[in-house]
Formats: structure tokens, C-alpha cells, sequence
């Protein structure tokens, strides 16, 4: 699963800029410059998908960018989402994880905390339990 959601940005009536996800309406920032609110759109994309995973609801799939910009959260957040996922996927509760791991359901949480530091170690393990494996890849940054 992708977590590269693309974004909306408008101009705002005080000179601000706007920016909204269309397929995650929850997630709605601003900023003094484009670049700014940008920046910010990372930690509003984090929140509100951490409201997705406190409700245990399915994340939003990410659209098609079709040239707009997009945004996606950290590494570290990417991998947890990815744990998240997989958990649903095996329709696994926090529990199944924890006992699987042989880890205290509180750690669980940690694990899953998009605030909280895991190491990619655990996440790997997690997400392997889970049936499933990190494939990574890097792309050129746009200029």
C-alpha cells in the first residue's frame, strides 16, 4: 500500500495558502508560503490518520496525482501505517500482534504510535508476522 496522498492547494482569502487531501478530508493545513504549507501538510496527513487507526477504520487509498503535488508521512510513520494495514489485512487486533511478537500489548500501541520512535527493526518483524515484507525504492525529488 502507497501512502503518497496527492494534495489540493488554494490561495486563501488572507493570503494564506490551503492545503486539503481529497482522500483524506480530515487532513486540512495552511501556511504563509506554498512551501510552508507543504511542510505542514505532513504532520496534518499524520494526525488525521492516526484518527483513522485510534478508530481502527481503513486507511484511505491514495489517488492518482494527475500532476497536483503530493505528500506522504515519514519513513517511520510509512512503515507503522504499513504494520497497520497488514494488521487489517489478517484481520489481527493489537492483541494477535502482541502475542505473535511476544511483546506486552502496550508496546503495541508504541509500535503503532505515528508520535512514538520504534526501531525499523521491530517494524520489519511486525510486518513480517504479518505476512507481508518492506520493498523499498527512491525517486528523484522534484524541484
Amino acid at each position: 500500500m502507497m501512502f503518497e496522498y496527492p494534495v489540493e492547494i488554494a490561495r486563501d482569502d488572507d493570503g494564506s495558502y490551503l492545503v486539503t487531501f481529497p482522500d483524506v478530508p480530515e487532513a486540512v493545513t495552511f501556511g504563509e508560503t506554498e512551501a510552508d504549507a507543504l511542510a505542514r501538510a505532513v504532520d496534518a496527513l499524520e494526525t488525521a490518520l492516526m484518527g483513522y487507526m485510534a478508530d481502527w477504520r481503513p486507511l484511505p487509498p491514495a489517488s492518482a496525482a494527475n500532476g497536483r503535488p503530493t505528500v506522504m508521512p515519514d519513513l517511520l510513520s510509512t512503515l507503522k501505517l504499513a504494520v497497520y494495514a497488514a494488521m487489517r489485512e489478517r484481520d489481527w487486533r493489537k492483541a494477535d500482534l502482541a502475542r505473535a511478537m511476544a511483546l506486552n500489548p502496550r508496546q503495541i500501541d508504541r509500535l503503532l504510535d505515528l508520535r512514538h520512535a520504534s526501531t525499523v527493526a521491530q517494524l520489519d518483524q511486525a510486518l513480517r508476522l504479518c505476512g507481508r515484507r518492506v520493498v523499498m525504492e527512491t525517486a528523484a525529488v522534484a524541484a
